[in-house]
């Protein structure tokens, strides 16, 4: 397929009096490295190095968002407790302190908007299920509203912020991305979603301090944790 002309000005991803968008590039190339780049996949997480999801993986039905969570939930009856997230941390490297933090916050935040019900849990569980009831702003938006995974969202990661290396972040690339991803007022966003990926960064970066695309790809379908999990124990 042929690269659409440069010329239609209905194509063009780079506007003259807006230095933003020649500063964040988008990749016109992806439709032809990826089919429907556009269509958010509800079963796997995509990429032109991955075009049916990671290898062997059994989505198990859910969504890639509802995967991403279900590594957490160490019991596998669809609810993810404080302590079960402080023992998914502590499986991928966290330490302790990071771990027994980041499972309250966690918790607190994404417990209510999970409920069946409008009743809060005591015990701020999270139900895998309605887990896309808890996304928040100020994200990628690789996972759509209904935790689907967008391929194009998640390829622009890296076109707009990949300017070391076009397949990997820096620390000061991932710290940019974070912060042209803010909405408006969305402090609560703003908040997760350095937390998020700063967590991230610390257990997942490589030897050269990078935060690799194939390692933030399976952070979003959960395979990463796993194969942090199992290198933990491993070693």
């Amino acid at each position: 397929m042929a690269s659409p002309s440069p010329a239609d000005p209905s194509l063009e991803t780079e506007a003259p009096h807006a230095a933003v968008t020649r500063e964040r590039r988008l990749n016109p190339d992806l439709q032809e490295q990826l089919p429907k780049p556009y269509l958010a996949r509800a079963l796997a997480a995509v990429d032109p190095s991955h075009p049916k999801g990671t290898e062997g993986r059994d989505p198990r039905g859910m969504s890639v968002l509802q995967q991403h969570v279900s590594f957490f939930d160490r019991n596998g009856d669809g609810i993810v407790y404080p302590w079960e997230t402080f023992k998914g941390l502590r499986a991928i490297g966290c330490g302790y302190p990071a771990s027994f933090v980041f499972s309250f916050l966690i918790n607190l935040v994404m417990s209510y908007p999970t409920q069946p019900g409008w009743i809060p849990s005591p015990f701020l569980s999270v139900h895998v299920k309605n887990i896309h009831k808890g996304k928040h702003g100020s994200d990628s938006e690789t996972y759509d509203t209904e935790g689907r995974f967008d391929p194009s969202k998640f390829d622009a990661i890296f076109s707009k912020y990949g300017l070391t290396h076009p397949n990997a972040l820096t620390k000061d690339e991932l710290t940019s991305m974070l912060k042209g991803n803010r909405n408006m007022y969305d402090f609560l966003g703003w908040i997760a979603a350095t937390g998020e990926w700063m967590l991230l960064y610390s257990v997942a970066k490589d030897k050269d301090g990078l935060l690799q695309q194939e390692t933030i790809r399976g952070a979003f379908d959960g395979s990463l944790f796993e194969r942090l999990q199992h290198d933990k124990k491993s070693s």
